[in-house]
């Protein structure tokens, strides 16, 4: 070895960074939480089968279930309802996809308009107020039944007639009551020194609202917001009481030429696999909002 070698020795054994292994007590403590984990989860599918197995019993077992099973749950019936289920189905996205547009458009609109503070936006600030009132106070079946027939009864040039359009209307005006409150709650929840910071770099109020108020408002509001939506999906059906061939429509077609309600659970399964996606997607939105206000993880 030589002089050099040697002298190079000491310096790359001090450049080795050291190995780090984890001690006995904490593989100790990863292995007894494995194994609660294990526990766990054998406890949870343990109790699900039980449960599952009672109620399926329980049911079964019932005087009555012939006669449901036959009613409810004909293989014949499902399947001949499936196609035109189906497509009655295509129509209620059809329709939570367009009143949703405006539904967030107008919502946003009296949401902004009520926090208006100018005294000359007064009258808009009441017809804004009266507005939530009104249309949060009335039932959705109830402003389907006023919107899809008064408003053709007024025969009014250029109103619209068309069954679709009408329920599409009545659920914008419900929905855009409940959605406007939730932008305003989130609006509010924005702390009053962010606006003030804003003015203080000579923002105008609508400057303000669009680059510091509203991204922060938005975030913190999208899952009640889809909650508000998984609740339109459902509600959606209601506009059948006007005629369009929607699921639920649909379903009732099939049942009063059989008399059996078989189809009806077929509308059921599909409006599940709609909103069960959507509402795990709000969830998971949730926790991770929660996650980012706690400093648990990123968003």
């Amino acid at each position: 070895m030589t002089d050099g070698e040697a002298a190079a020795s000491p310096a790359s054994a001090e450049d080795v960074e050291p190995v780090w292994t984890k001690s006995e007590r904490q593989l100790r403590r990863e292995a007894e939480l494995r194994g609660r984990a294990r526990r766990s989860i054998s406890v949870a599918t343990a109790s699900t089968i039980v449960v599952a197995v009672i109620l399926v019993v329980g049911i079964t077992s019932s005087p009555g279930w012939p006669r449901v099973r036959e009613t409810f749950f004909s293989p014949e019936a499902f399947v001949q309802a499936v196609p035109d289920v189906l497509r009655g189905i295509l129509l209620n996205i059809k329709i939570f996809l367009i009143a949703e547009v405006f539904i967030l458009v107008l919502g946003l609109l009296v949401a902004l308009v009520r926090g208006l503070r100018s005294p000359v936006f007064f009258p808009l600030r009441v017809l804004a107020v009266l507005y939530t009132d009104i249309f949060r106070g009335i039932p959705t079946i109830l402003l389907i039944y006023l919107v899809g027939f008064g408003i053709p009864a007024l025969q009014l040039q250029g109103a619209p007639s068309d069954p679709v359009t009408l329920g599409i209307i009545a659920l914008v005006l419900s929905y855009s009551a409940y959605v406007a409150e939730v932008f305003r709650a989130g609006i509010e929840s924005v702390h009053p020194s962010q606006r003030a910071a804003a003015r203080s770099l000579a923002l105008t109020h609508g400057q303000t609202m669009r680059y510091v108020v509203l991204p922060q408002a938005v975030r913190r509001v999208v899952p009640p917001l889809l909650n508000d939506f998984v609740a339109l999906q459902k509600e959606s059906a209601l506009v059948s009481v006007l005629g369009p061939l929607e699921a639920v429509r649909q379903a009732q077609i099939h049942v009063a030429s059989s008399f059996n309600y078989t189809p009806y659970l077929v509308a059921a399964l599909l409006f599940i696999a709609l909103t069960v996606p959507m509402a795990r997607f709000t969830d998971h939105l949730a926790a991770r909002v929660e996650r980012r206000q706690t400093g648990g993880g990123t968003a």
